[in-house]
């Protein structure tokens, strides 16, 4: 027959086992969530320079005199 001491330790357990068990999930999509923001900001900065580097090529084109 299991005590009233031996069945509170288990519950404990179960609980403290269980509560792990979550916290690490939610640190799993926590950190899944921050590295899809990092690339994501990673992106739209990449964007910018091949914006600003077209912007500087149609402005360089623009400048130089056509051959006709």
């Amino acid at each position: 027959m299991v005590g009233r001491a031996e069945r509170n330790k288990d519950l404990i357990q179960d609980v403290v086992e269980n509560a792990a068990h979550r916290v690490g999930n939610i640190s799993s999509i926590i950190t899944g969530a921050v590295a899809d923001v990092a690339r994501e900001i990673g992106d739209l900065v990449t964007d910018g320079f091949e914006m600003r580097d077209a912007a500087r090529a149609a402005r360089k084109a623009s400048d130089e005199p056509d051959d006709a």
